[in-house]
């Protein structure tokens, strides 16, 4: 392999193990909502919550650089440029992402001073952790960057798909700009954050994700790039076109001009529209040619992926993204189940497709008949859904009795946490996050022992003979 390839089995090593994290603080958070009282004066339930979040973002951050880091050689037939320094910043990533991980669990609380903001937490969403913790995720990216162009110009050759890529990688890199400024007013601060949270995360992020199915496409079912790049234009045309349109949904309710009501509510549904089309017409195409793919698990993940982003981040995005609705979803949990079916079906089903893709080169698996797979796929998408469907149903309670009927007063808001229906969703959430949970042993499981079943398997059957 490339050193560049080894790295990215490192990336996806530290990926899988901070979805384990990401896990297991999920579970704390959603105990909280049984219990409030759990872990009093302990470990605040902000800490557990922000751990959920962050860890999100960055296992999946890790797992996109391992993607890339893999397919880049295959693509140019040479080694990344500059992979030395990309090898050296990947232990600093881990290693701040731990220091970050331990002061948020031991520390927890700051004064509102520059000290606090860069050695404890910035206090803003998505972007908790410390300034010099951003700093480094900066250098990171920049680094990334550098290594995908500099390798294109080196190699004096640039692919549709990579093409696509390095565009992306540049907002990629600058709007995390935006995590720095401090701004005093909330409006001005709110309009910018958005544009960091939406941009970043679901703008950039969904056409990275858009060329790593291309590259995975071509590879599993050995579909034409004129019909993977095809696609991958339309989803970058859709995203200039109508993804910062499509922000104005956040634009709601911080006093921005009344237009962004219809504007925002009305193309903040289209960007998901290409990678489904992309994923279908390639299984089309592939059927139409006696469709064979020796990696299943991939082929399920990859399905997932591409249905998952329509209907989390489209159909459950546009639900409730609407201002008519959005006046009183906004911020409850309707809003947090959107968040989990679109975080899981835009990124981190590719994310794991591309995982098995790469054990089968790695570990020389020509088949995957084991059942741990299928164990892991069915009880991560089952937990995944239950979850969702228990978040929807308090998210509704809490539309209707703490918003519409309530007012959003304080009142309202205690009536509403009380209510049987959320309380049972509650329940629901946890219950479903163990078969998550589960699952995701399972998937781990799986990961480790591909290709090493048949290895120990080989010398037993040739014994006799």
């Amino acid at each position: 392999m490339y050193r560049s390839q080894k790295l990215a089995l490192r990336y996806f090593i530290a990926a899988i193990t901070l979805f384990g994290v990401m896990i297991a603080a999920g579970l704390l958070s959603a105990l909280y909502y049984i219990d409030p009282a759990l872990l009093y004066n302990v470990f605040d339930f902000q800490m557990a919550k922000i751990l959920h979040i962050d860890t999100l973002i960055i296992w999946l951050l890790m797992g996109f650089i391992g993607a890339v880091y893999w397919f880049l050689p295959k693509e140019l037939g040479r080694e990344v440029v500059g992979i030395w320094v990309a090898e050296l910043l990947f232990y600093v990533f881990c290693s701040a992402v731990a220091v970050v991980a331990v002061v948020f669990v031991v520390v927890q609380y700051g004064g509102s001073n520059e000290f606090s903001m860069w050695f404890i937490n910035q206090g803003r969403k998505y972007v908790e952790a410390p300034r010099w913790a951003a700093v480094g995720v900066v250098a990171v990216v920049l680094t990334f960057v550098f290594n995908v162009t500099a390798t294109a110009w080196q190699a004096r050759r640039i692919t549709g798909v990579l093409g696509v890529l390095i565009l992306d990688l540049v907002p990629l890199a600058v709007l995390y700009l935006d995590a720095f400024p401090k701004i005093t007013n909330m409006s001005h601060d709110l309009y910018w954050w958005w544009w960091l949270v939406h941009m970043w995360v679901e703008a950039t992020w969904e056409v990275l994700i858009g060329c790593l199915m291309a590259w995975s496409l071509m590879e599993l079912m050995g579909t034409s790039r004129r019909i993977v790049e095809t696609w991958l234009y339309i989803e970058v045309m859709l995203v200039l076109g109508t993804g910062i349109l499509g922000l104005g949904h956040h634009y709601f309710w911080i006093g921005t001009p009344q237009y962004w009501l219809s504007i925002g509510g009305f193309f903040s549904a289209l960007e998901p529209l290409p990678l489904l089309g992309m994923v279908v017409h390639a299984v089309y195409d592939a059927g139409t040619h006696h469709m064979k793919t020796t990696n299943r698990p991939a082929f399920y993940w990859v399905l997932a992926e591409a249905f998952g982003n329509f209907i989390g981040a489209g159909v459950f995005g546009f639900m409730m993204t609407l201002p008519q609705i959005n006046l009183y979803s906004h911020g409850t949990q309707w809003t947090v189940s959107h968040g989990h079916f679109a975080f899981w079906g835009a990124y981190a089903c590719g994310v794991i497709a591309i995982m098995y893709l790469v054990l089968q080169r790695t570990r020389s698996a020509e088949h995957f008949d084991s059942r741990a797979w299928k164990w892991g796929f069915g009880l991560l998408n089952l937990g995944l859904v239950g979850m969702v469907g228990g978040l929807l149903i308090a998210g509704i309670t809490q539309a209707i009795y703490e918003r519409a009927e309530g007012g959003s007063t304080l009142q309202a808001f205690v009536a509403a946490s009380e209510h049987p229906w959320f309380r049972s969703a509650m329940y629901a959430r946890f219950i479903f996050g163990i078969v998550f949970a589960l699952g995701y042993f399972a998937l781990v499981y799986d990961l480790l022992a591909i290709g090493r079943r048949a290895a120990v398997a080989a010398p037993t059957q040739a014994a006799p003979a």
